[in-house]
C-alpha cells in the first residue's frame, strides 16, 4: 500500500504545470465547471490551492513569515485555511472550499477529493508529526474530521460528518463517529478513474437493526413452538390425572 504524496518526490513538476493541472482536473470531478476563466475566478477552492502551492515554496525556503502571511490572506479570501507546511500532491480538489482546514503536518496524496467542512486536523501539542496523511484517490464527505497523525490508504473514501481516529487500509469505505469501515475491496472503475459517489454508502445501523428485527423474528418463532409444545403436553398432563381420578373412584366404588 503506497500512501507517500508524491510532493516529496525530488523531481516535482514546475509550480505552473501544477496549477495547471489544479485547474483542469475540476472539469473533471465538478459537472457545474464550464470553463477555465470561470473555474479561476469563481472557485474558492482552486485559489486556496493555488495560493498553497506558492506558500508552501516559500516555506520550504525558510521564508517562513511570508508564506504564513500568503496563508492567511488566502483563508481570507477563499474561506480555507491551509497551513503553507501541509504537504499536497497533484490534482487535489476541495469542492465548494468552505471551511476546509488542513494542518501544517497533513500530507495528501495525488487526485484527492475534499468537499466543504472537512478538517484535516491534530490531536497533540507535540512539534512532530501530528496531523493525517492521505492516499493517492481519497474522498473526504462534507464535514468529515480525520484527527491525528493516522493513515489512510488509497482510494479510501469517507462518509460525510465522520469521524475517523484511526488508520484505514486502501480501498475501504468509513461512516460514523467515531469512523467505522464498512466496506472493503476495489470498487468499478468511475468517470476518470474517481469514484465519487460517495453518498452510495452502507447504512451500519440501519444493518445491525435490521439483523436484530430478524432475529427476534426468529426467536419469537422458536418461543411460539416451544409454547405451543408445552401446552400440548399440558393437556396430555390434565387428561391423565382426570383418567387416573377415574379410575380409582371406580375402584373405591368397587
Amino acid at each position: 500500500m503506497s500512501t507517500r504524496p508524491t510532493t516529496q518526490n525530488p523531481s516535482a513538476p514546475s509550480l505552473l504545470s501544477l496549477w495547471r493541472e489544479d485547474v483542469a482536473c475540476v472539469f473533471d470531478r465538478d459537472p457545474a465547471a464550464h470553463g477555465s476563466l470561470e473555474v479561476l475566478t469563481t472557485y474558492p477552492g482552486v485559489h486556496a490551492i493555488l495560493a498553497h502551492r506558492l506558500a508552501h515554496r516559500m516555506w520550504r525556503r525558510g521564508w517562513r513569515y511570508p508564506a504564513r502571511l500568503l496563508a492567511f490572506l488566502s483563508r481570507v479570501w477563499s474561506n480555507v485555511d491551509i497551513h503553507p507546511g501541509a504537504r499536497i500532491g497533484r490534482r487535489l480538489f476541495i469542492d465548494h472550499g468552505a471551511a476546509v482546514v488542513i494542518g501544517e503536518t497533513a500530507e495528501i496524496g495525488d487526485d484527492v477529493t475534499l468537499y466543504h467542512g472537512v478538517t484535516l486536523g491534530g490531536t497533540t501539542w507535540n512539534t512532530g508529526k501530528r496531523h493525517p496523511t492521505l492516499g493517492n484517490g481519497v474522498l473526504v464527505g462534507a464535514g468529515a474530521k480525520i484527527l491525528g497523525p493516522i493513515t489512510l490508504g488509497d482510494g479510501v473514501r469517507v462518509g460525510a460528518n465522520s469521524v475517523v481516529v484511526k488508520d484505514v487500509p486502501a480501498q475501504r469505505t468509513v461512516v460514523g463517529i467515531p469512523g467505522r469501515i464498512v466496506q472493503t475491496g476495489p470498487r468499478p472503475a468511475e468517470f476518470h478513474g474517481i469514484d465519487l459517489n460517495h453518498h452510495l454508502i452502507p447504512d451500519p445501523v440501519g444493518k445491525a437493526v435490521t439483523c436484530l428485527m430478524e432475529r427476534i423474528e426468529q426467536l419469537e418463532a422458536r418461543l411460539a413452538i416451544h409454547e405451543g409444545e408445552r401446552g400440548a403436553a399440558c393437556a396430555r398432563c390434565e387428561a391423565d390425572d382426570l383418567c387416573n381420578e377415574d379410575s380409582a373412584a371406580a375402584r373405591r366404588a368397587g
